[in-house]
């Protein structure tokens, strides 16, 4: 199991459109890749946000938000240990 990070600011650049998000869970699903601890961070619109942690359900083992202002936050850990 690896830790990986997305920067969802990464997947859409300069502003996200709700047209393209079909393409930004094809991205943030292969940088997850499969049975991974994830953490999400980066600017983005709360709907991108939802988005992507609902397609990660089932992918990733553990699923983190991270920010300045939060720290880490545990979105869901399905980790047997």
């Amino acid at each position: 199991m690896h830790q990986e990070q997305i920067d969802l600011k990464d997947l859409y650049g300069e502003t996200a459109k709700l047209i393209d998000l079909p393409t930004y869970l094809d991205q943030a699903l292969a940088l997850a890749g499969e049975g991974n601890d994830v953490t999400l961070t980066g600017p983005a619109p709360v709907w991108l946000y939802l988005a992507v942690a609902h397609a990660l359900h089932g992918k990733a083992v553990k699923l983190v938000y991270s920010s300045p202002v939060t720290g880490d936050v545990v979105i869901f850990d399905h980790n047997p240990f």
